[in-house]
């Protein structure tokens, strides 16, 4: 009997006199029409195993996900301590800074600047203003834009001479006008897909500012907590940014397994390590604060958050990779996908790589400079936790990185050829990152 070709129809014999009809499609899935003129697809849903596993393997790591969140999601306001509680700043404006001698600062100058309240309910009132003279763009310049605290009065103490002391330098205008450049462009160059990712980004911060920093002060495990943010970050941003697909599945696993490997490793080596997480003046602030606090798992939380950002972007590259390639040359199998997305992954690593541990230098800069002030030998600086910590993070995020690539890869040309070519072109066409 000669097999059938796409499209055509194979008849078969059913009880009694019911003629059924078996077509059998391209993309191997097998639909059967009976006396009803109706149809029902028989498993496997997709027409492949495969893809059924796979999309199976997502909705389990989707719905644990989701109960995770339900567990840990913080309940009640976070109490604060009395002695760390918030500080009230308003709004003001330098209008006039003049130079004074003082014994307040080692230089024995300060600035005396006349002020005008520019917010709250002193909004117009104009007072003076006493600041230790500092380091260049640190001083307070006339037409400068502050905040400021009111000093408090406690009772059977003197008046303070100040009314109000300063605070810092109000930087939302410039962020704000930052942050509209950066919309502006997004949309204007990624236009609907610009627009979609933008739309993830927030809700990712969403789920960090009103899930991951709660939970983690309500003394649930900040590690636990890191890896249900990231994994629901996962969920929301890539099917906003990049649609639902094959590259969004194989994407999505390959983050999945290096990110749980990454955070694996973070953990195990915070230990064998010895890292306490207390090597910043803001861990010490919180753990004096927050005394369920775990410092140690603050410090993996992290690294674990911090490999997400990177991790997406290789895995949604490399199945877009994959994609484009089969668009090209439609008779690639799995092992010429895999090799020739391999080719550009290879590449692609190697500057992430760089892209990662260079960020993770530069924020140990400060503290490298302290030390060869200091002349403390390269191997001390080092083992220093301050240093440790980035090089571990570093360390932990690239091994994560670099698994992630193969993996995704291998997803991804394992999907491909199970596409149709509407599917392969809308997958192609949603990415945008």
């Amino acid at each position: 009997m000669q097999p059938l070709s796409p499209g055509e129809e194979e008849p078969s014999r059913a009880a009694g006199s019911i003629l059924r009809v078996r077509r059998r499609r391209p993309d191997a899935e097998i639909v059967d029409e009976g006396f009803w003129g109706g149809s029902r697809r028989r498993f496997p849903l997709t027409g492949s195993y495969l893809v059924d596993s796979l999309v199976l393997a997502v909705v389990i790591l989707a719905i644990a996900t989701i109960v995770g969140l339900a567990i840990l999601w913080p309940d009640g306001k976070v109490g604060h301590s009395g002695q760390f509680g918030p500080i009230r700043t308003v709004g003001a404006v330098a209008e006039k800074v003049r130079s004074v001698p003082c014994a307040l600062s080692a230089s024995h100058v300060c600035r005396v600047a006349q002020i005008r309240i520019t917010d709250g309910p002193q909004k117009g009132q104009r007072t003076l203003l006493t600041t230790v003279a500092a380091v260049g763009s640190l001083d307070v310049a006339q037409g400068d834009r502050i905040r400021v605290y009111k000093n408090p009065v406690t009772p059977g103490s003197s008046r303070p001479r100040d009314t109000y002391s300063f605070a810092d330098f109000d930087r939302r205008g410039a962020m704000l006008w930052l942050a509209i450049g950066f919309v502006v462009l997004l949309v204007a160059t990624g236009r609907v897909h610009g627009l979609r990712a933008l739309v993830g980004l927030l809700a990712s911060l969403v789920i960090v500012i009103k899930f991951v920093v709660p939970a983690i002060l309500h003394g649930s495990s900040p590690f636990a907590v890191a890896i249900v943010g990231a994994f629901a970050v996962m969920l929301v941003m890539m099917p906003l940014s990049y649609g639902l697909g094959a590259k969004s599945l194989a994407a999505w696993l390959g983050t999945a397994v290096s990110l749980l490997l990454a955070a694996g490793l973070a953990y195990a080596f915070a230990h064998i390590a010895h890292l306490s997480g207390a090597s910043t003046d803001e861990s010490v602030y919180l753990g004096a604060s927050q005394s369920r606090l775990s410092l140690q798992g603050l410090l993996v939380a992290g690294m674990v958050i911090g490999a997400l950002g990177v991790l997406v972007d290789l895995t949604v590259s490399q199945a877009s990779t994959v994609i484009a390639l089969r668009r090209v040359n439609p008779s690639l199998g799995f092992g010429g996908l895999f090799r020739g997305a391999l080719e550009v992954g290879h590449d692609h690593i190697a500057a992430t790589v760089a892209t990662l541990v260079f960020a993770y230098a530069g924020a140990a800069l400060p503290v490298l400079l302290i030390f060869s002030v200091g002349g403390t030998s390269f191997a001390d600086a080092v083992n220093g936790e301050a240093v440790a910590d980035e090089v571990i993070a570093a360390l932990v995020g690239s091994i994560g990185l670099i698994a992630s690539m193969p993996i995704t890869t291998a997803l991804a040309a394992l999907l491909a050829p199970r596409m149709s070519d509407k599917q392969l072109a809308a997958a192609e066409h949603a990415h945008a990152h």
